[in-house]
């Protein structure tokens, strides 16, 4: 690979440590790494911010069980902006996914959105592993419908597992070119990382972003 694919492929990723034991020291090491790598920001916790770096700073909300109220979540992201957020990444009530019930899906997206405005962007982890076709594909709907501006495959902490080719494919397919898509959750290596954006990935969540671009193996998130 050339330094400007390597650039390139930098450009997309979200350098994250969302580690519950991570202390200050460790995030803003992530923050210095990210800047040298030129990665697009990082995402860390909450109670992280807010964070000193060039780069751009997005944080969770709801995570990672997803299992708060749209109040709470509202309350987490419009604090998360108030500290410096560029970005905010929010898991939905996947229970609510589960048993259909859309609706209320989008209502607690819609809450987010409607304290994280633009500029700020809006991620929605779907936790795509816990999802079948037909759910995916409902949650993704109702998440453009709510305005968000990214799709996302997962926390990385589900049991389920992660992203995979299959969702993000199914994702893009979904919200077309209107809405982001981002894997993250198990993307270990270059390979992984090119396969997901080949499938329509315009974002990756990474926390072995230095290893991957070298072309090793990664650890973690």
């Amino acid at each position: 690979m050339t330094a400007l694919e390597n650039a390139q492929l930098a450009q997309l990723i979200d350098h994250t440590l969302l580690k519950p034991e991570a202390a200050r020291a460790d995030v803003d090491a992530l923050a210095r790494e990210a800047e040298a790598l030129g990665t697009w920001s990082i995402c860390v916790s909450p109670s992280m911010l807010p964070v000193e770096t060039s780069v751009k700073v997005a944080t969770v909300c709801g995570f990672p069980s997803g299992q708060h109220s749209a109040e709470v979540k509202a309350f987490e992201a419009r604090e998360s902006v108030d500290k410096g957020a560029d970005e905010i990444d929010m898991v939905i009530n996947v229970g609510l996914a589960r048993a259909g019930q859309y609706d209320q899906v989008e209502h607690e997206i819609r809450a987010v959105r409607d304290v994280a405005k633009a500029p700020v962007l809006l991620k929605v982890i779907i936790e795509s592993a816990a999802l079948d076709d037909e759910q995916i594909v409902a949650v993704c709907q109702a998440a453009e419908r709510a305005g968000a501006d990214f799709v996302k495959t997962s926390t990385g902490f589900h049991p389920a597992g992660g992203a995979s080719e299959h969702a993000v494919t199914l994702m893009r397919e979904t919200v077309g070119d209107r809405l982001g898509v981002k894997a993250s959750g198990g993307i270990r290596t270059r390979e992984a990382a090119e396969a997901m954006v080949a499938a329509g990935a315009s974002r990756l969540g990474l926390s072995s972003s230095k290893a991957i671009l070298e072309g090793g193996t990664g650890s973690g998130y």
